[in-house]
């Protein structure tokens, strides 16, 4: 067999190999082999051939016995055994194994979920013999296939195991079990569509014969080619090129924007205005005949076609998803490759207001060459909108064709915060992050921008980026320019700072007012001039700003992007481009805090919170810094009464680099520099009460303050018993406080934070 993998595809799953391998994140070579031999020991072909009766049954199908077959084979993940690593095969019912002991009753089931039947013993048995049987003789075969079989080989391979073993060999268990007695010989994607998925995603054209092994021996010859263990390299697959997708063609047509639109505003988008918001639909029958009720309702000329075009929009709605590839065509022309960058948005104000953003990876010059009949896919009617790609070469094609203009890998995708951000911006555009002090907003507004300017300008992770690509998302040192950008407000900060103003400048020795653009007008006059890059304002501290004196006249572009203004001064037209995104950050223990109505209308809102998960398993001398913050703003929220959620202590307090602090001179000027100036300013300088939150120990209530004195290098240990005394609910073990003290003999960070 001989096939090659691209080197640009090699080069990158090399580099993603190493990096992972130096982090520790694969099993290794040595351990994938370990834990093999154990699985085989226990359950390997001869070791089942020796059972039988009811100790057969236990031990290939009870799952509630966790030295069972069923139980290794899908649930078990602990250093003994990793079985995730190995392939999932979770999802549906215990149905998966044609038997199952239900729960409670003990009884053997067999059947379906919509036809259960209930199994004597003697029966059940039967069907355990019947799989050991089958997967013995499916084993056997396996071991006397040559190493380099050909595709025709493992084809032969297939025909006998659907006559042999067929109640196993095309079952997700079946094929992990035998993956796991020949891991030289079969992959370890147990499901036929992932299998195929990722030899398109090498740009090899998948065998075109159906079933579980016929694509094995291409994953045996790469194993060989990368000279990886087979789980390592199914690993480092899975992490490039992302989890399995969806390929769709997407018309321009009757019901569509021009391919210039979609284009230059990086969307798919459908015109259906009045139709409303479709985020309501399901992807069930029901919700497809309730759309075409309603577009026939809304267009009677679209009533002879309602059913077929409330189908596509469903798709188009509920099915096209982040990470999918949608190929635009028009007749059998195709006119750009992209990747699906979100969900379905709603944007009421445009012609074309369904609408899903999408990354460019090919287009125009790149693809003059190829049609849909170079896809061997049928052209779709003139009114047809979306349609779902199934077939391998056709998808094989669509990659190959992409690297006309290099594709760029997937980052991954993002999650948590990130994510939240992302979301909100896809949907308004604009967005703040408020919360108590500490808890990460400026970190996450800065980091959330810098990641997706990257991703969508370059397809890169922000990390992965070169260095001169880092500077044009940054801009150049001590130079506004870059694809993101920071302000702060302030009282002092103004309509001429953000939009345009006269400022003084000295020209030949005279003083004499000019007028110059704001930092907000700069930006935008850059984002159009550059359609096809995102462009992100961080404005830190938002509500310290004078927000109807600041935004003026943009309070209604901001809504209503692409509509332009005059500006009052310049007599400029300014408009909001659609690639101008917005992210606030605000705190909410700032109690001079006036937010404008109209202001909150336009922006989405996400709350960040102290979350003490961050600093788990973080222990300094012998207190656990993530219940330690918890039992704090307990007490903070038991005693300061009004407004004390958010007079919380954030988490990045006790956080250096994006990391928990793991010495004590960190911890203790934390809360000597950071935390007790902030209590202090929330209570009023009540010491009172900041003697019943740090307790008697740390506050002198009578004296008015805080025992500075033990602080000092020498008094230590009595700091540490004062913290402990705090908070008497935190108890550690001999083991949690040895291993505190064992880290910062290694040596902990020193810096402050």
């Amino acid at each position: 067999m001989s096939f090659q993998v691209p080197e640009a595809v090699r080069d990158r799953l090399v580099s993603l190999y190493d990096k992972l391998a130096s982090e520790g994140k694969l099993l290794g070579e040595k351990a994938i082999r370990e834990q093999q031999a154990r699985f085989r020991e226990r359950f390997g072909s001869e070791v089942l051939a020796r059972l039988d009766g009811e100790e057969l049954l236990e031990t290939m199908h009870n799952h509630s016995n966790h030295d069972s077959l069923v139980y290794w084979l899908e649930f078990k993940n602990d250093d003994e055994f990793r079985t995730y690593y190995f392939g999932g095969i979770g999802g549906g019912s215990a149905f998966n194994y044609k038997i199952y002991r239900q729960k409670g009753t003990g009884v053997w089931i067999a059947g379906s979920p919509q036809r259960p039947k209930r199994l004597t013993l003697r029966e059940a048995i039967a069907v355990a013999r019947r799989h050991r049987d089958q997967l013995v003789e499916a084993s056997r075969a396996l071991a006397e296939l040559s190493p380099s079989a050909s595709d025709e080989e493992y084809l032969k391979l297939q025909q006998y195991l659907n006559e042999a073993a067929p109640d196993v060999s095309d079952t997700a268990w079946g094929h992990k079990y035998l993956s796991l007695l020949h891991p030289e010989k079969l992959d370890d994607f147990h499901n036929p569509h992932w299998q195929r998925f990722y030899l398109v995603k090498l740009l090899q054209e998948p065998p075109p014969h159906q079933g579980r092994y016929v694509a094995a021996g291409r994953y045996a010859h790469l194993a060989t080619y990368f000279g990886w263990p087979m789980s390592d390299m199914t690993t480092v697959f899975k992490r490039c090129f992302g989890l399995p997708h969806r390929y769709w063609l997407f018309n321009i047509g009757t019901h569509t924007p021009s391919w210039d639109t979609i284009r230059d505003q990086e969307v798919i988008a459908l015109c259906f205005s009045k139709l409303g918001e479709l985020s309501w639909l399901l992807p069930k029958r029901e919700s497809i005949i309730s759309l075409a009720e309603e577009i026939a309702a809304a267009d009677p000329s679209l009533a002879q076609q309602a059913r077929t075009l409330a189908k596509q929009i469903n798709w188009f709605v509920t099915r096209v998803s982040e990470g999918d590839t949608v190929v635009v065509v028009s007749g059998q022309r195709v006119l750009g490759i992209g990747r699906v960058a979100g969900g379905y948005l709603f944007s009421g104000e445009q012609d074309f207001p369904h609408r899903v953003p999408v990354e460019w990876l090919a287009e125009g010059n790149s693809l003059r060459q190829v049609n849909l009949s170079d896809l061997r896919l049928p052209p779709l009617g003139e009114t047809a909108l979306i349609s779902a790609i199934t077939d391998y070469r056709a998808m094989t094609q669509i990659e190959r064709s992409s690297w006309a203009r290099p594709l760029r890998p997937a980052p991954e995708g993002l999650t948590g915060i990130p994510r939240r951000i992302r979301d909100v911006l896809e949907r308004k555009r604009q967005v703040i992050l408020y919360g108590p002090p500490g808890t990460g907003k400026t970190f996450w507004a800065e980091r959330t921008a810098r990641e997706l300017a990257a991703r969508y300008a370059f397809g890169k992770a922000f990390g992965d980026l070169a260095p001169a690509e880092k500077e044009e998302v940054l801009g150049s040192s001590g130079q506004e320019g870059g694809l993101v950008r920071m302000c702060c407000f302030h009282p002092a900060f103004g309509y001429e700072d953000f939009v345009e103003g006269y400022r003084p400048q000295t020209i030949d020795g005279q003083l004499s007012f000019t007028l110059q653009d704001g930092i907000f007008k700069r930006l935008c006059r850059d984002a159009a001039a550059h359609p096809h890059r995102r462009f992100y304002l961080i404005i830190d501290e938002i509500n310290r700003g004078d927000i109807p004196r600041i935004f003026g006249e943009l309070m209604t572009v901001l809504e209503r992007r692409d509509h332009p203004i005059i500006l009052p001064l310049s007599g400029d037209l300014l408009r909001v481009p659609r690639n101008v995104y917005v992210i606030g950050t605000m705190n909410t223990a700032d109690r001079s805090i006036v937010l404008d109505t109209a202001l909150r209308r336009r922006f989405g809102f996400i709350e960040l919170m102290p979350d003490p998960d961050l600093l788990r398993d973080a222990v300094v001398e012998g207190i656990p810094l993530d219940r330690w913050l918890a039992a704090l703003n307990r007490r903070i929220r038991e005693h300061i009464g009004r407004d004390a959620r958010n007079l919380q202590i954030g988490h990045a307090y006790l956080m250096h680099g994006g990391r928990p602090i793991t010495s004590f001179d960190s911890f203790a000027r934390a809360l000597r520099e950071d935390i007790l100036p902030l209590l202090q300013e929330y209570c009023y300088e009540d010491y009172a009460t900041l003697e019943r939150i740090l307790g008697n120990r740390l506050v002198d209530a009578s004296a008015q303050r805080f025992r500075e004195e033990l602080f000092q290098r020498d008094r230590k240990e009595e700091l540490i018993e004062a913290l402990r005394a705090a908070v008497p609910e935190i108890i550690t073990s001999p083991d949690v406080t040895q291993a505190s003290q064992e880290d910062q003999a290694a040596g902990g960070d020193t810096d402050p934070k």
